[in-house]
C-alpha cells in the first residue's frame, strides 16, 4: 500500500484485506476475518468513549461537543446544533515525519510524549 495512495486514490478495507493476505499468507477468508475483528474492536472501543492509540500511527479520540447556536450560511438564520460526540485523529510525530519525507527513526523514542 505504500506509495499507492497518491493524489485522489483511496485505500479500502478490501485493499487492507488483500495486503494482509499477501503479506502474512492467511487465506483470503482468514485475512478478511482478521481485518474485520480489528475494525470491530476499534469501533467498540471508540463507541465506549475510550481513546485508541496506535504506536507510530496516532490517536483516535472521542470528544463531546455541547449544544450550541449556529447559523445557516445560506440564509443567516440561527439554528440550534444539538450536543454530539465527534471523532478526532491526531497523527503521531512518526507519521507526520513520514508524510513529509523526513527522517523519523529518532522520533520513535519521543512518540509516547505526543499526546
Amino acid at each position: 500500500m505504500a506509495g499507492q495512495n497518491v493524489g485522489n486514490s483511496t485505500v479500502t478495507k478490501a485493499d487492507i484485506v488483500e495486503k494482509v493476505y499477501e503479506t502474512i499468507g492467511f487465506s483470503k477468508k482468514e485475512a478478511s476475518e482478521l481485518v474485520e475483528v480489528v475494525f470491530q474492536e476499534l469501533k467498540k472501543t471508540l463507541q465506549n468513549g475510550e481513546k485508541v492509540k496506535i504506536s507510530g500511527f496516532g490517536n483516535f479520540v472521542v470528544r463531546g461537543k455541547s449544544e450550541r447556536i449556529g447559523r445557516n450560511p445560506q440564509t443567516g438564520e440561527q439554528i440550534k446544533i444539538s450536543a454530539r460526540r465527534v471523532l478526532t485523529f491526531r497523527p503521531s510525530q512518526v507519521l507526520k515525519a513520514m508524510l513529509n519525507g523526513e527522517e523519523y527513526a529518532h522520533l520513535k523514542d519521543d512518540e509516547d510524549d505526543d499526546e
